[in-house]
Order: C-alpha cells, then structure tokens, then sequence
C-alpha cells in the first residue's frame, strides 16, 4: 500500500508520516491519499482523517486503528468494481453499517472516559 498524506495541520501531517513511514509515497504513485479536510477527488481514492462523522478515521486515533481502516479501505477498492458488476451491494452495506457503529462505540466509548476522569477529579479537588 503506497499513502500520500496532504494535511493542513503539521501536527497531525508530522504524526501520519511517523505511523506509515514505510509506506509513504509521491502523490503520483500513491494507493491513497490521506487528508485531514473532507476534500474528495476523482484522480487519487482519498483517506479523510478528522473530528467529523463523515471522515473515514476519527481523531484522537492509534497507529493500529490507522493501519486497520487503511486496510479496510485498500480492501474495499479491490472489491468495489467487482461488486458492482455482481450486483453485491448488500456486502458493502454491512462493511459501512459496521464502521458507523465501530465510530460510534469510539465516540461513546471516549465521552465516557471523560466523564469517569471528570468526576475523579471533581471528587480529589474537594
């Protein structure tokens, strides 16, 4: 898998190219291209890393998460022709539906986290 990353945020450009560093390439010869604004684009299958429901990986996220959807995704496009010609779509609705609620349970799970570490704090500052 070849990944080109092109992120407004250096931190996050910085972190990306840390995390694929063996797999960085030119934007030419790239599989994917990784951004952090929702900007798609016929020419190159883009990856949009983000705060948004909409984008394809959710910040804060690990290494493993990143590599994972990469791969879910470099999977996707092997299979994308092939399922429209078989007319298999139902597959791919379940690929989505599963990973709206894998954002989910991410999102759920993170709010939960900050409400235990808010009433732990609030119980040691008294």
């Amino acid at each position: 898998m070849k990944v080109a990353i092109q992120c407004d945020s250096p931190l996050l450009q910085r972190s990306l190219e840390l995390f694929l560093e063996g797999n960085l390439s030119s934007l030419r010869q790239c599989d994917i291209l990784i951004r952090d604004k929702n900007i798609r684009d016929d020419q190159y299958p883009t990856f949009v890393v983000g705060t948004e429901e909409s984008s394809d990986l959710i910040k804060p996220f690990s290494k493993a998460q990143l590599l994972h959807a990469l791969n879910q995704m470099v999977e996707s496009q092997k299979y994308a022709p092939n399922a429209a010609e078989d007319e298999q779509p139902a597959s791919e609705e379940g690929g989505v539906s599963f990973e709206i609620l894998e954002r989910h349970i991410d999102k759920l799970t993170r709010e939960y986290q900050a409400n235990i570490l808010k009433a732990i704090r609030a119980f040691y500052e008294k």
